[in-house]
């Protein structure tokens, strides 16, 4: 081995042996070093150090060198390291003859604890065999650190411990050697202990814990400490181990409650069984020091124990019987709590147990002093009842309010605390209400509140303030006529709406003369059935219309009445033949004799057969119609249908019987029909013969010219009057419109219209004044109209404008009649009636063209062909409505401009006819009027004075109806 190598090992020896300290012994440990060299130097082996944990390829020497071998004989003598159970830890490059580290090397693992620790090698060569030994020394470093057996100690040490006791603890270990292996001790601070170390006999550690101060495991039970391990090597390196000190448990302490007294609320509904309170002693000791029992203290009163019961273990105390707040409110107990240590330990505590009241408790209603039943007139402010409340709650609980329903008409007053009035607050009316059901609520104001009722039946007592009543203030009763006597006609029914006596109705005709004979005497009533009855029978012709009263009254006290209207119609039976009236010349037995010329043309009207009906309607309507002869023979005269004309139908010849003897059969429309029969005796005379008439015949001739012209003249009279008052009125009327202030839409005059026919009309064009009539009530009425039938052609409509106002004297004025006036031989009919111009004279348009009502009693035409007149189904005598249609075997078409052939004057008895004549004709273009003659049934008796009377005062009535109309 070369001197510097040897010298290299002994310096890195020095360097890891000697420290600061061993200075002193420096020389000696040189020495011996040097000894050893020379040593093995003589003995043939080389020797190597190395420190453990070396790297991989750390350089150890070079042993070719060493071992005295050349660098390139190694391969040829195929050199070689064997190593003895130190594996490939160590190699040698051959090409550079270095030895060197080839793996990790672990002196702990491959010496263990030993002092010395050597990697022994042999060198093997060849050509020749050499064989060198080689001892490589791993010198140890500080790689481990101290070790104890267990990373956690426990101490077991009672709280009772005397101070200064000590408790022995296990050391650490060192895997090192030498100053790695040296250890020394530190622990953590603690102010209950401190380390104890001592070295033995034979160099080991001892160490323990030392108990500096008393222990309390209620305060500290358990202390947790630190114990480290130091080494002596560079640099150090520490192990730790973690000291547990349980401190064991004494009884020395009570058990003991969280608060000595205990305040608790429980409500009084609560269940058995339910938990009150559960207690919680504490024991800071441990095991049987801590085990604690409850129990009710020794000197608890027996009603808490009976009440409550307290599990023994758990500490809950339960409720063992329901509360009730009523009677207990609150209850106080003692319970002590005891541990199993030896000697047991106890704590006290107090418990205060209140018990809460809770809305269980149902309020009471109790009702006195009823005054029922209530009169419906009682005044208000009537105490009706007194009512009282109660709760045995308390507190809001038992706060009763009280409410009443329906809240009228009555009302709850409070007059005291819980105490109430029931009083009248509005009026009563038992016909509305007769029993009031009252509901009295009492509630009181827990929650959820309770409440209770109690139910009130009020009855209201009656009074008479109420009138029977009828169900229409008017009834309208229809009765044939010649009904029996004693038969029901109508049943009156009226309705009291008050009770038992009060509504006890009794009927009774109210008293009134019926021309010269009193009401009872014509009808009676049912003074319990309300059934009218009539006494006797009726007649149409004597009394059309029977109007009175029936009286209802009650039994109250004062009795109340109320009136109806009946009126009673009496209806029309066909119980009167037609009457003939008498003849206007004398006449043989009755028979009217009229003298014939034989000159005389066809349709010569040569007599007139005059009828009436008492009756009316279709059963006064006649029908005239001639007998034929009984020798078959036809007979040259024939009799109109409904005007009982007797015309001509040929002219009268030689062969005619000088005397012709006629029976005209008049007959009514009724069902069945009555007839009754005219002979009317014809003589014929030649026309150069003059009949000679008698003094009285030419006389009264004479009489009924004058009578004739008297009749002209009054109607022109009444026409020109009724006319002027007419149009004054219109002029007022419209003067006054205009002065008032303007409205819209209600009423105020409209323009006027000219409404007009077609070419098969019957008016070629009319006047027609409209009026917008406003009264109080009602819709405007526009009913007024006014018509003059002698107006030119129609315009048309785009002329309108340019016409002249219609209130011009060119379309007022009239014209003058024609002086020819006639007799209507069913004009009685209508004398007594007030006719009216039917729908106002509007066109109405039928199927086969313009179809126009016009309303007549009788047709002037002498021929039946040229149409009809035919009053309404149902007309009476005062029936205005009456239609005149042209005949449908021959229909006439009147052509434009034309008029119809006759009409009636509104309210007028007279019958005018129309004529015009063709328009070649001599005679005046312009139309004339022809009146027919009055009728009068005793002209005979009264003079020319009472009948120009007579006539005014009829002729005034019929403006009168004109007017109406």
């Amino acid at each position: 081995m070369p001197r510097e190598g040897t010298l290299m090992e002994i310096k890195q020896v020095f360097d890891m042996v000697i420290n600061p300290e061993g200075r002193l012994g420096s020389r000696c440990l040189l020495l011996s070093l040097l000894l050893l060299e020379v040593w093995e130097a003589g003995s043939g082996q080389v020797h190597y150090s190395v420190p453990e944990e070396a790297k991989h390829g750390t350089f150890v020497g070079r042993i070719d060198q060493d071992l005295g071998l050349e660098l390139a004989e190694l391969v040829p003598r195929l050199f070689r390291v064997a190593s003895k159970g130190g594996g490939d830890l160590l190699e040698v490059n051959l090409q550079n003859g270095i030895l060197f580290v080839n793996s990790r090397i672990d002196r702990e693992e491959l010496c263990g604890r030993s002092l010395e620790c050597s990697i022994h090698l042999e060198v093997i060569v060849e050509r020749p065999l050499q064989i060198f030994h080689v001892e490589v020394e791993v010198k140890d470093i500080n790689d481990n650190p101290p070790v104890f057996l267990v990373k956690e100690q426990r101490v077991l040490i009672y709280e009772s411990r005397l101070p200064e006791t000590l408790f022995p603890l296990e050391g650490a270990t060192d895997e090192d050697v030498g100053s790695n292996s040296i250890l020394t001790y530190e622990l953590s601070y603690s102010e209950y202990f401190v380390l104890d170390v001592k070295t033995n006999s034979d160099g080991s550690t001892q160490i323990g814990l030392v108990l500096r101060k008393p222990l309390d495991r209620e305060e500290i039970p358990e202390h947790n400490l630190f114990l480290t391990a130091i080494d002596g090597g560079k640099p150090e390196l520490t192990g730790t181990v973690q000291l547990l000190v349980t401190v064991l448990d004494v009884n020395d302490n009570a058990p003991s409650f969280e608060q000595p007294e205990y305040e608790v609320r429980i409500f009084e509904n609560s269940d058995n069984g339910t938990v009150v309170i559960r207690l919680n002693a504490s024991d800071p000791d441990e095991g049987d020091n801590r085990e604690i029992f409850y129990s009710f203290n020794s000197l608890a009163p027996p009603m808490v124990i009976d009440q409550f019961s307290i599990d023994t273990n758990s500490g809950e105390i339960t409720i063992r019987k329901n509360l009730d707040f009523e009677k207990v409110n609150s209850y106080k107990m003692h319970i002590d709590a005891t541990d199993r240590g030896h000697p047991p330990m106890a704590g006290h505590c107090t418990i205060l147990v209140k018990v809460l009241d809770i809305n269980d408790n149902v309020p009471q209603i109790s009702l006195t002093s009823l005054s029922l039943p209530v009169r419906e007139d009682a005044p208000l402010g009537t105490v009706i009842a007194l009512i009282t409340v109660s709760d045995q709650d308390a507190g809001v609980n038992g706060q009763v309010t009280c409410s009443l329903t329906p809240h009228v008409p009555f009302k709850l007053v409070s007059t005291f605390k819980n105490y109430y009035s029931l009083v009248l607050d509005s009026a009563l009316d038992r016909e509305s209400v007769s029993v009031y059901e009252l509901v009295v609520t009492a509630q009181d104001g827990g929650s959820p509140s309770l409440s209770a009722t109690a139910s009130v039946s009020v009855e209201v007592a009656d009074v008479n303030d109420n009138a029977p009543a009828f169900a229409q203030p008017e009834s309208t009763v229809f009765v044939k006529e010649n009904n029996a006597p004693g038969c029901h006609i109508f049943t009156v029914s009226a309705r009291d709406a008050d009770a038992q006596e009060n509504a006890l109705v009794s009927y009774s005709l109210v008293e009134r003369r019926v021309g010269e004979r009193a009401l009872s005497s014509y009808v009676s009533v049912h003074a319990e059935s309300g059934r009218v009855y009539a006494l006797q029978p009726l007649d149409h012709e004597e009394l059309e219309l029977l109007q009175f009263q029936v009286s209802a009254r009650d039994a109250g006290v004062p009795p109340l009445g109320s009136n109806v209207t009946l009126q009673v119609f009496v209806l029309d039976e066909n119980d009167n033949a037609p009457a003939l009236l008498p003849p206007g010349a004398g006449g043989v037995g009755g028979a009217m004799s009229q003298l014939v010329s034989r000159s005389v043309g066809a349709g010569h009207v040569v007599a007139k057969v005059r009828a009436v009906d008492a009756d009316s309607g279709y059963n006064a309507w006649l029908s005239y119609e001639l007998r034929p002869s009984a020798g078959g023979d036809r007979s040259p005269f024939r009799v109109g249908l409904y005007t009982g004309e007797i015309s001509t139908t040929r002219a009268l010849d030689e062969a005619d019987a000088p005397r012709q003897r006629l029976l005209v059969l008049v007959k009514d429309h009724g069902e069945p029909p009555l007839v009754s029969t005219a002979t009317v005796l014809l003589s014929l005379v030649d026309s150069g013969q003059a009949p000679k008439t008698p003094s009285r015949v030419s006389v009264g001739a004479a009489s009924v010219d004058t009578a004739l012209v008297d009749v002209n003249v009054y109607l022109i009279i009444a026409i020109c009057a009724v006319s002027s008052l007419l149009v004054l009125t219109l002029l007022l009327y419209t003067a006054l419109r205009c002065s008032a202030p303007p409205t819209q839409g209600v009423c105020g005059p409209e323009k006027p219209t000219l409404v007009c026919s077609s070419a098969v009309g019957s008016w070629s064009s009319s006047q027609q004044r409209r009026q917008r009539v406003c009264s109080g009530e009602g819709p405007p009425k526009a009913d007024l109209m006014a018509f003059s039938p002698s107006l030119p052609p129609c315009p048309v409509v785009a002329d309108l404008d340019k016409h002249h106002d219609l209130n011009d004297d060119h379309y007022a004025k009239p014209r003058q009649p024609n002086p020819d006036w006639r007799y209507s031989a069913s004009l009685r009919a209508g004398m007594h009636s007030s006719v009216h111009l039917e729908e106002a004279g509007i066109l109405r348009a039928g199927p086969g063209g313009p179809d126009q009502q016009w309303p007549t009693v009788s047709s002037a035409t002498p021929e039946p062909e040229a149409g009809e007149v035919s009053p309404p189904v149902g007309a009476g005598v005062n029936s205005n409505s009456w239609t005149f249609k042209y005949g449908p075997g021959n229909p006439k078409q009147s052509g434009p401009g034309e008029l119809p052939d006759k009409f009636i004057i509104p309210g007028s008895p007279a019958i005018i006819s129309i004529r015009q004549e063709p328009t070649n004709s001599q005679i005046d273009k312009s139309d004339f009027i022809t009146f027919g003659k009055k009728e009068e049934t005793k002209k005979k008796k009264k003079k020319k004075k009472g009948n120009k009377t007579q006539e005014k005062k009829e002729k005034g009535n019929s403006t009168t109806d004109n007017s109406d109309q």
